[in-house]
């Protein structure tokens, strides 16, 4: 069987100033889509036409936009006839002057193959899911962990269910709720409750009679957009038992609404610092609110400040991203004591932060350097990373668990720093991923939403859509 791999995957932060050009966009053609589940599934003839991804930031440009989607389009018309498509997305994609990409890149991709060919798409669980992506689409499958743990899990049973269309010949009717509540990532752990027993439900109602799969996306709060919430859908042999399992779940969800809230401590800058130094052992501390993954601009140098004022002593700060800081000290060389004015070049609600530092360490390719200033090793970057995984952390010589504190531009730990810190607070930071989302300037966002809004009711079975192939 011959199916086509294309898709375009962002998350969109609509509070950010920090638009996303074609040029931030990391694109994959051809062989270079490497995907090792793809490899896995050995009876299918790939056409991997075009991928794309860049890390959180503000909406893609409306030229971006159309560049990739007019090359997948016709990608797509030549690679035809085609069994299936499988369409690794996001679910939170915001296009200048468009609105929802998913939407807008899967119908347009249904237009082109018309009603018989499958469609797939494997999304992120921050996602905001409209009912427009369930009619277009036959087949969405969400990660179930956050942190996430199952990518590959979720882009391997995406593509069997793929499969499963091909060589039944059968489409899946399908439920869609839209549960009106907002909430930031950190408030959906799925590793606590009441996350942890919602996402359990998710096999349970995969193992009915009928049903094909089941998904919850927590939604993705840093988006002002009408389709942001928590969502619901489902896949079934029918309507009715696929709109069975998603009214179900969609009910329980709005009934644990007032339960979700942060695993871990949380205090302001000043404090998650105090409570850190007067630890034993190391303590990991995330800058909430300039958090790269969700769209943070990474460059607010308030929680440098505040370190520094507190001659805070034997602390990891990774990191700032400033590429003029990055380029001087690759200048100036290792040893070398520089005068560097970090950050607010991004985020320009925050001024400058001059320091002087001794360059210690600077990374093969030049993108990366380590300073220390005052006691404190800092890790400035010439991009907009967020450093999740150990490995970074040793291709710099660093190892975070010889520091007494460690600053990370994160909202949660993802798995591997989770698995290992002895400890986290959570710094309720400003930046465009502002964890107090009562704080933003939501305007179109559709109303009423909880917390937003709090005294109103909701009722799952009205909201839900059912969509049968052809609807």
């Amino acid at each position: 069987m011959k199916i086509a791999c294309c898709g375009i995957a962002h998350e969109t932060n609509t509070f950010t100033s920090l638009p996303t050009e074609l040029a931030d966009l990391n694109i994959r053609r051809g062989n270079e889509i490497n995907d090792p589940v793809l490899a896995e599934f050995k009876s299918v003839e790939w056409a991997r036409l075009l991928t794309a991804s860049a890390t959180p930031s503000g909406p893609i440009t409306h030229a971006a936009y159309e560049s990739l989607k007019n090359e997948i389009l016709t990608g797509l018309e030549a690679a035809l006839p085609l069994d299936g498509i499988y369409m690794p997305l996001h679910g939170a994609m915001e296009v200048t002057g468009i609105g929802d990409g998913e939407s807008d890149l899967v119908i347009a991709v249904r237009e082109l193959v018309g009603p018989d060919v499958p469609i797939a798409a494997s999304l992120d669980l921050h996602g905001n899911v409209v009912p427009e992506l369930c009619q277009a689409a036959d087949i969405l499958h969400a990660y179930r962990t956050a942190p996430h743990r199952d990518q590959d899990a979720t882009r391997r049973r995406t593509i069997e269910l793929l499969i499963r269309c091909i060589e039944t010949g059968r489409r899946p009717a399908s439920a869609h709720v839209r549960v009106p509540l907002l909430l930031p990532g950190e408030k959906a752990i799925t590793e606590v409750e009441p996350g942890k027993t919602l996402y359990q439900r998710l096999p349970e109602i995969d193992a009915r009679e009928g049903v094909w799969t089941a998904s919850l996306m927590c939604g993705f709060a840093w988006a002002d957009v009408p389709g942001a919430a928590m969502t619901v859908f489902v896949h079934a042999d029918d309507g009715e038992t696929a709109r069975a399992g998603a009214v179900e779940l969609a009910g329980e969800v709005w009934k644990q609404r007032e339960k979700f809230g942060f695993d871990v401590e949380t205090a302001d800058i000043e404090e998650s610092i105090r409570l850190a130094g007067e630890a034993n052992g190391c303590v990991f501390l995330t800058d909430s609110g300039d958090n790269t993954t969700a769209g943070g601009a990474g460059d607010i140098p308030l929680f440098l400040e505040h370190l520094i004022r507190a001659e805070s002593q034997n602390v990891l700060v990774a990191g700032i991203s400033d590429k003029a800081a990055v380029f001087q000290c690759v200048e100036a060389g290792c040893g070398t004591e520089v005068e560097l004015e970090l950050g607010g070049k991004l985020d320009t609600n925050f001024k400058p932060l001059k320091v002087k530092a001794v360059v210690e360490h600077v990374s093969r390719n030049g993108r990366e350097a380590v300073v220390l200033t005052e006691g404190i090793k800092l890790v400035i970057a010439a991009d907009r990373r967020g450093y999740t995984r150990l490995q970074q952390f040793k291709d710099l010589g660093l190892d975070p668990l010889a520091f007494s504190i460690v600053v990370i531009k994160l909202g949660y730990l993802f798995p591997e720093l989770r698995d290992i810190a002895p400890r986290h607070v959570m710094a309720l930071s400003p930046g465009f991923s502002n964890e107090v989302i009562e704080e933003l300037p939501y305007h179109s966002v559709q109303r009423p939403i909880y917390p937003l809004d709090r005294d109103f009711d909701f009722d799952a079975a009205g909201a839900c859509r059912v969509f049968s192939r052809g609807s």
